[in-house]
């Protein structure tokens, strides 16, 4: 099982390198992550967007790019588009955003026609290395389902244990979390997650362990369980925290980026080839894992 940031990207060097179609990559930090990616061996790129920026940049930062890698977009929309159809055309295996907003990067990915739809549901998994930790948390879905149902968890639970295999974890513990350990009629994320949990034991949800509701403390603190006397074999050794809603995840995410001072890295599952979603304010870093994370999804595909 991969445990660390330092392992993945040892994986992904040990693996064919995958070609990645960047949607504005006119930036620095999306470039220096791109240089960084190809000195470690894992990527191929085609740069979308400004061109003239590219060019100056890359200049600036010592990536050595050719002229067949670079295509001229208008805008950060028209980059997105042109990104994702490289990636339905078979160009590229791998699509990342760069400096464009989610809201337009997504559009083009999610188009109907032109995008990257499969039909199943497509979630957020934000991969965290946190210090203390000797082992990687996955947080779904902190960006991309707002308020999902039981159904769409359901997927998002499916996508995430697909993913935990990749990384080598083949009985990932999955905590659904809450705000209580307890199921209460009256909160519709303590009724999911028991109905979640229940799915598991019956066989519908494989590959897991799948067990909730859990405030978190519950699910990453063995001392917190053994404090409140609950058993399970998934509470206080969470490998994955499925939220609630994108409100409670977007502030696990963000907490552990700044308060825990956690490295990251983070995809999209679902689609028909790995997305990279990164926040705009990421790393370079942050965006390299990323990169990795996702060469490791398109060679399992």
């Amino acid at each position: 099982m991969l445990r660390s940031f330092g392992e993945i990207l040892k994986k992904a060097e040990s693996l064919p390198s995958v070609k990645v179609a960047v949607a504005a990559a006119d930036d620095q930090d999306v470039l220096e992550a791109v240089r960084d990616a190809m000195q470690h061996g894992i990527a191929e790129f085609l740069l979308f967007g400004d061109e003239a920026k590219i060019r100056e940049i890359s200049r600036q930062i010592g990536l050595d790019i050719n002229d067949g890698q670079i295509f001229h977009a208008d805008s950060p929309a028209q980059a997105s588009k042109m990104a994702v159809s490289a990636v339905r055309d078979q160009q590229a295996d791998v699509v990342m955003k760069g400096m464009v907003q989610t809201a337009d990067f997504l559009r083009a990915v999610l188009n109907k026609e032109k995008g990257l739809r499969t039909g199943a549901v497509l979630s957020h998994v934000a991969t965290f290395e946190v210090p203390g930790y000797d082992h990687l948390i996955h947080v779904t879905d902190p960006a991309l389902n707002v308020a999902p149902d039981l159904k769409e968890k359901t997927q998002i639970a499916q996508n995430v244990i697909r993913y935990c295999h990749t990384l080598g974890n083949t009985e990932p513990k999955v905590a659904v979390l809450g705000a209580v350990e307890v199921v209460n009629p009256n909160m519709d994320a303590t009724l999911h997650a028991a109905a979640l949990a229940q799915m598991n034991r019956r066989g519908q949800i494989k590959g897991a362990l799948v067990d909730g509701p859990f405030a978190l403390d519950n699910a990453v603190s063995v001392r917190a369980v053994e404090h409140k006397g609950i058993e399970s074999p998934v509470a206080g050794r969470a490998d994955v925290l499925l939220v609630p809603d994108i409100e409670a995840g977007n502030m696990l995410y963000k907490s552990m980026v700044y308060f825990a001072n956690s490295k990251i890295g983070a995809v999209v599952l679902g689609a028909a080839a790995p997305v990279v979603l990164t926040s705009r304010a990421d790393s370079p870093e942050s965006k390299l894992y990323s990169i990795a994370l996702a060469v490791l999804q398109a060679a399992a595909q």
